[in-house]
């Protein structure tokens, strides 16, 4: 997407964060750098192509960092750039809000499931 396609300013925020799973990968990334692998087994349901997929876009998106580490076998980390960082307060912003609002989320979407039958 062009830049000049963001209409708002929490466009751009959506493109970088938006999708299932890249504020689980980012908090996991918070804490220390991670190995493909050990954030597999970190998030539980994603498969191999989708973190793959996701670690990517976000390497693109300057958010990232791959790091190959010249050993054999190779080693290869992921790690938050400073832009990546920057996204810290945003993140921890949305992890309070599901923290505080866990209990009617998942009424809600019990109710929502519920309905659906």
């Amino acid at each position: 997407m062009k830049s000049e396609e963001f209409k708002f300013p929490i466009a751009a925020t959506v493109y970088l964060i938006g999708g299932k799973w890249k504020c689980t990968i980012l908090c996991h990334l918070f804490s220390q750098p991670q190995r493909p692998g050990e954030l597999r087994r970190l998030i539980s349901g994603i498969s191999q192509k989708v973190l793959t997929e996701q670690l990517r876009e976000m390497e693109n998106d300057g958010v990232i960092e791959r790091i190959v580490y010249p050993e054999i076998p190779p080693r290869v980390e992921y790690k938050l750039t400073e832009f990546g960082l920057s996204l810290d307060g945003v993140i921890t912003a949305m992890c309070n809000w599901g923290v505080a609002n866990l209990e009617l989320i998942t009424d809600a979407r019990r109710r929502r499931e519920e309905s659906d039958k």
